[in-house]
Formats: structure tokens, sequence, C-alpha cells
């Protein structure tokens, strides 16, 4: 690993022997871009990959020129990753470079979530001073490159110095738009990549070809958004899973965002990612700086895979902290689809006992415990029990779940204040809006402002009383509606621009306080579902729940999806009721589970509802899960059929030292005369012996046997060069008699013979 500047081509070129990544500065000071793939060779000089020369905009715009941060007003008329207003009314910076600083390991952030080191010798990091001397803005940018995964972390700290080479002194600077990273590419040839959608059917994958003009996604609903999640990918054509060339751009964030790509009429492309300039401004008094988020770009010359990995070892490993980070999860059950709102102790008792002689290890109890709450109407705030519900309040009940040799998990929603609740009556100025306004009451809710330290200490000191009395070892950190009316009247009226950031921050704080103050329970994030799903609150919540929608068919193309850029640890996924509570549809309980596994496995039912056929079934998932937990949350994640292109869709995991891997083959939909299916597995040892079992294992007649092992009754061995290159025939009657119906499921399990 090493960064290197050559003062006289002032060259600056980050390698870890997997990427380089190569910018230098211009004639006129400016930082522009040279290359970023493949490792090149540190020993030479790539002046020549950049223009002959620049000096300037005086004599031509330089929109044919590629910059490391591109400002406005100066002849650059492409998207921007800075605009600062100064207090004359401009807008132009001239950005040139002053000194750089180069040193291992890798520094925080102040107040916001990124990637860490645990030691100096992981990373290397280059910070650049851009001055723009008229106003005495300083521009430090910040490149932080690993020594194990060929990707970039940068972010940018924006200050005003105070200090001026001309006669006027701007006191105060307005920024309308920082970036946290700019990539100016030298050509088009790309597709793009996104993940859209909706409530319910979040992270679905989208591919399309860059076109001329600005593209991309964006949020400024003040958390990052079912529709856009903060990821995009640039793919070559014809780049898919294990071959070509792409480019990753995830953004350690929650709050509104922009990722957006801009193919110019020279023939390049610039991506910029931050938060939206939409709707932001942040005043900067004399000595005041700002921090972007962190942005982090990974490389991969074999397909979108090598962009999974990256990002999945990273996030696993160096932005998920804590306690739980490698721990493996319990398996939960959570009552909110079992019962709703309608429950009391008995009943919760009950489903607790049930869960537990099946195995299950953690009770989670969900909405409607506290203050008047039997419906969504009211009491959002009064984190106080409900005793008519729960007579011995939560500490009385966490402590009988806990007798039955269970952990206990309870619901918040923090951020949250019904307009029938004592703390409005006692605060409705703590609601978001606008004086003199009416505020949408979305939900029958408002959003606390949490841009006031008043209001985070509150809710803080109200949570943490919960969680010191009982014996509460899980939160499910919900956030159910987006941001409307946006106002505080904390800020002054020309801060106002500074609410939504200034309100992520004040649930980062939050979650900072609490995970500090209580660092064994396990936090899962959870936004109406995926809504907040992102990297931001992954280095709070080691988890969050990907999607309101569990049916196991819609999860295929979620969970898909979703792991172009989040490791299947941080998903939560549960084995819900059928009929399906989302969609209606019915699937077998044993598909169910086969989706579920690949995440952060639980449930999400009254077993009182199901028949004795599928409780047995139960047991043999949860020995199975726990016998395989470490490895599906550990493994390394590869997709194999794509479920948005067939009715098919298959995925695997891999151990690592290649000793063990889980293949999961799902059919949608029934095919007649199916013909032989082969899929092409991965990531094995070709010069071993595997073998294979299945699950749901099956006796000679066809029925579910009762272990649970992974020693089935009927076993094959195959050769890894066969498996990845010939395939494995999923419909092989060695397994099982061929099935038919709909939405059927089959795991593989393969072992490695040593001997």
């Amino acid at each position: 690993m090493n960064i290197t500047y050559t003062p006289d081509g002032g060259e600056f070129h980050l390698s870890n022997g997997i990427i380089s990544y190569i910018f230098r500065i211009y004639e006129n000071g400016y930082a522009g871009s040279l290359y970023f793939g493949k490792a090149l060779s540190p020993a030479r000089s790539y002046r020549h990959l950049g223009p002959r020369e620049f000096r300037g905009f005086s004599h031509s715009p330089g929109d044919f020129t590629r910059f490391e941060y591109p400002s406005t007003g100066n002849g650059d008329f492409r998207i921007p990753a800075i605009t600062v207003v100064h207090a004359d009314g401009s807008s132009v910076i001239d950005p040139v470079y002053r000194e750089h600083r180069i040193y291992s390991g890798k520094k925080p952030i102040p107040g916001l979530p990124a990637t860490y080191v645990e030691s100096d010798a992981e990373a290397d990091t280059l910070e650049v001073d851009l001055v723009d001397a008229p106003s005495g803005i300083v521009i430090t940018l910040f490149y932080s490159i690993f020594r194990d995964y060929p990707v970039i972390a940068r972010h940018v700290c924006v200050t005003n110095s105070g200090i001026t080479s001309g006669s006027a002194v701007y006191a105060c600077e307005t920024l309308t738009c920082a970036m946290s990273a700019s990539l100016d590419l030298p050509d088009q040839v790309w597709e793009l990549i996104e993940l859209t959608g909706a409530w319910g059917r979040e992270f679905q994958e989208e591919r399309r070809p860059l076109r001329h003009g600005a593209q991309g996604v964006a949020s400024v609903r003040g958390v990052s958004g079912s529709q856009q999640n903060p990821f995009i990918a640039l793919a070559r054509p014809g780049c898919d899973e294990r071959t070509g060339e792409a480019i990753g751009f995830s953004l350690v964030y929650s709050g509104n965002f922009r990722a957006e790509c801009e193919a110019d009429s020279f023939g390049m492309t610039r991506v910029r990612m931050g938060i939206n300039p939409a709707g932001f401004s942040w005043n900067l008094g004399s000595g005041e700086s700002f921090e972007t988020p962190e942005a982090v770009i990974a490389w991969s010359l074999s397909g979108l895979g090598g962009l999974s990995d990256a990002y999945h070892g990273l996030y696993r490993t160096r932005l998920a902290r804590g306690f739980w980070r490698d721990r493996d999860r319990p398996v939960l059950i959570n009552n909110w689809e079992g019962t709703y709102f309608d429950f009391n102790e008995d009943r919760l008792l009950s489903i607790a006992r049930t869960a537990k002689d099946f195995g299950v290890e953690l009770f989670v109890l969900d909405d409607g415990w506290f203050g008047k709450r039997n419906d969504d109407t009211s009491s959002l705030g009064d984190w106080a029990a409900n005793t008519a519900k729960l007579p011995d309040g939560i500490d009385g009940l966490a402590r009988k779940v806990e007798s039955l040799g269970m952990k206990f998990g309870l619901w918040f929603e923090p951020e949250m204040i019904s307009r029938e609740s004592e703390l409005f009556a006692a605060h409705p100025d703590w609601a978001v809006g606008v004086p003199g306004r009416t505020r949408t009451e979305a939900r029958h809710q408002y959003v606390l402002d949490f841009t006031r330290a008043e209001i985070v200490d509150h809710i803080f000191a109200a949570i943490s009383d919960i969680l010191k009395k009982g014996p509460v070892s899980y939160v499910k950190w919900d956030m159910n509606r987006n941001i409307t009316e946006p106002y505080s009247a904390s800020l002054s009226a020309d801060r106002q621009g500074e609410f939504f950031h200034r309100y992520m921050l004040g649930v980062y704080l939050l979650f900072e306080r609490l995970t500090s103050a209580f660092p064994e329970i396990l936090f899962e994030s959870c936004s109406s579902g995926g809504a907040r799903f992102d990297p931001g609150m992954l280095f709070y919540a080691p988890q969050g729940w990907l999607s309101d929608d569990s049916d196991a068919v819609e999860r295929l193309r979620i969970q898909w999806g979703a792991s172009l850029c989040y490791p299947p640890s941080s998903m939560g996924a549960h084995v819900s009721a059928s009929p399906n509570h989302q969609v209606g549809r019915v699937t077998p309980i044993d598909t169910r589970a086969a989706v579920a596994f690949f995440g952060a496995f639980g449930y999400e039912l009254d077993p009182a509802r199901l028949s004795q056929s599928e409780l047995e079934a139960v047991k043999i998932q949860i020995v199975f899960f726990k016998q395989h937990r470490t490895l599906f949350r550990t493994g390394r994640f590869i997709r194999l059929v794509n479920p948005y292109e067939g009715t098919d869709a298959s995925w695997m995991i891999v151990c690592p030292d290649r000793s063990r891997a889980i293949v999961a083959f799902y059919r949608v939909l029934a095919k007649p005369f199916p013909v032989a299916t082969r899929v092409k597995l991965a990531g094995l040892d070709a010069g071993v012996n595997y073998r294979i079992t299945t699950w749901p294992e099956r006796t000679p007649t066809g029925t579910t046997g009762s272990s649970g092992s992974t020693v089935a009754v009927e076993s094959v061995v195959r050769g890894g060069d066969e498996l990845m290159y010939s395939g494995l025939r999923v419909l092989d009657s060695a397994f099982f008699e061929p099935q038919t119906g709909d939405f059927w499921a089959k795991l593989f399990i393969l072992d490695m013979i040593t001997s």
C-alpha cells in the first residue's frame, strides 16, 4: 500500500496493489483527475493521461478538462462539487493547491458515520488543501485507500479561514453545494445501475445506458428513502456478475442525498455524490468548518460481484461496529404481523413460550406497548408502558420472557410524536413545522425537531429509562414518515437551509449516545421497511429491516438488489404468515425460510396459527439455521440466477476457506415438462470434490426428515470444477423427484471432501 507524490509533475498516486487512483495539480493549481482502475506501476508518470497543460479559464472554458473537485462560475459548466455564495452575492471560487499531508491510518469524521480502521496499517490517507485566496475558503480533500479492498473513501472539509488576499473580508460564507466526492471519467461507455422502488418494493435493480446530460438518483424526503437508495454503479456494456469493469458509489449518509452522472459533449463522464444541494445551505462564519459525509468508491474488473465483495467485506467489518459486529445474531420472533396492536401480556407470553419450544432465542415486542396506543393515532413520544396491556410494565414482561430462557427486545419510534400524546400537549413546538402553516400529519404523526439539543436529550432520557429498568437485549428503531414543512425554531432565517443536515446530526448523536450507554444491546434500524436502509445506519445498527414486504417471492428481488452494496448480515429477513400480509400470496413455509436464511433470520407471525406440520417445519428450520448461521453471516455471497430475468432465482454463500457452501435455488413459477436446469456455481475450489446434501432433506418416500441435519438421506459427490464450469443440476433425481407447483425452493449444502 502506498501514496506517493511527485513534486515535478504534481502527481498523487494512491495504490494498494489492487487499484490505482491518480490525479495531478495542473499548471494553474487546480487538481485534475488522471486515472482510476486496476493498479498501475508507481514508478512511472501518468501526466500524459490528462491535458497537455491547463493554465486556467482565462482564454477558454474548461469543459474538456477533468477536475478532482470542480466549482462554479469559472468556466466549467458541468455539475459542480462545490458552490459558495459570498457576502457580496457572487459565487465564484478558484480552489488551487496549497499543501498536502500523507499518513497511515484513517481519522473519524466528527458527528458522522464513516468507515474506520482498527490498525493504522489497514489504510493510508491523503489530505489535500485547496484554497480560494480572495475569500479565504480552504477545501480539504480526504482520500483513504484500504490495504485489503479495492475502494477509495472520500470526504471533504470546507473551512472559512477568515484569511484573504483581497481587500474584502468575507465574514460569512454560505455553502449551497458541498459534495462528498466528484470523479471525472475519460469516456461515456457505461451503463448506469441504480436501486429504486417504493414502500414494499425497495431495492429494485434498474440498469440503462448512460445518456448525454445529467441523470441519477436523489432524495429530498429527509431520509435516504425507499424510492432511491444512496448507491449507484457504472458498468461497462456486457459487464455481468463475474466479468467486466464496474465502479460503485455508496454514500455513508441517511438523509437527503444526490448521486448523479453527467455525460458531457466532450465524451467524458462526471459523477458526483453527496448531500442533495436542493434545499441545502450552510453558513460558515470566520474560522468555522463543514464536513461532508463519506463516499465510498469501489472498482472491480470481476463484474458486479467484485463490487459486492468489496462493499460486503468493508461494511460488515469496518463500518458496522460494536459488540454484535462479529457475533452470530439470535433467532427472533416479532409479534407485529402476529398480533398488530391486539395483544396483552398473556398473549405475548403464549407466543414466547411456543417460540421457545421450537428454538427461538429472542422475543421482540413491536408497536403498541406504550401510552394509550391501541392503533396508530396516538401516543408516539409517550414512552411509558400501557399498564392496561402490560400490568407489570416492560421490565416485568422482559423478566418473564427471560425466565423462559429467551432474550427480550422492544420497538421504539424515537423521532416521532403523535398529536394525541402527552408530549405534544406539553411541547407542541417540538414537532417540525412552519409557524403559521398547517403541519402535514402523515400516519397521524409528526416528526420531532432533532436539530434541537433539548429534544434529543429528552428522548435519550426516556428511552434510557426503559432500557435501564428491564433486561432489554434488542431495540428495533423505526422511522415511519418523511419530513415535511422543514423548519426549526432553533435556527435563524438565514440558517433554515441547514435543517435537514442538522436533523441527521441529531439522529446520529442519539444513536451514538444510546449505543455507547448500552453497548451490548443489538440495535436494528427500520424506516417503514427500507426507507432508511443505508450505510449511515449500518454504522450504528449492524442490521436493518430491509422491507415491510416479507413475501418470499418479492424478497428475492429485494434481497438481490440490496446485495449489490449491502452484506446479507445487515438484512433483516423473516418468515412471515401465509397468505402473506402484503401481497396475499400463499407460499410453502420452507420456501419462506430458504429466502430468509440469507439475512438476519427470524419470524414474524403468531405460532398459534400454524398447523402441526408447519410447527414441525419451523423446528427443523431453526436447527438448520443455527447449524449454519456463522456461514450465512460471514460467508461470501454470490449471485447466480437473476430473478429480474426470468422465473427462477439462485444465489450462494461460501465460507472463506471454500470448504463449505450453501446454494439456494428458487422456482417461482412452475413449467410444464421442465428441461434440465443447471446453475453454474462460483467461488469454490476447482481442485477438490464436494459432497452435496440438500435441505429440506427428503427420505426415499419424499417426506420431510425430522432431524434438521445437513446429512441428508441421499447425497452425491461432484468436483468443484464441474460445479463451476458445467453446473449443478438442480433437478437431479439423485436429490429428489422433480417438484411441481409454484414457489418452491431447495438448498444444496456443499462440504469439501478432504480425504
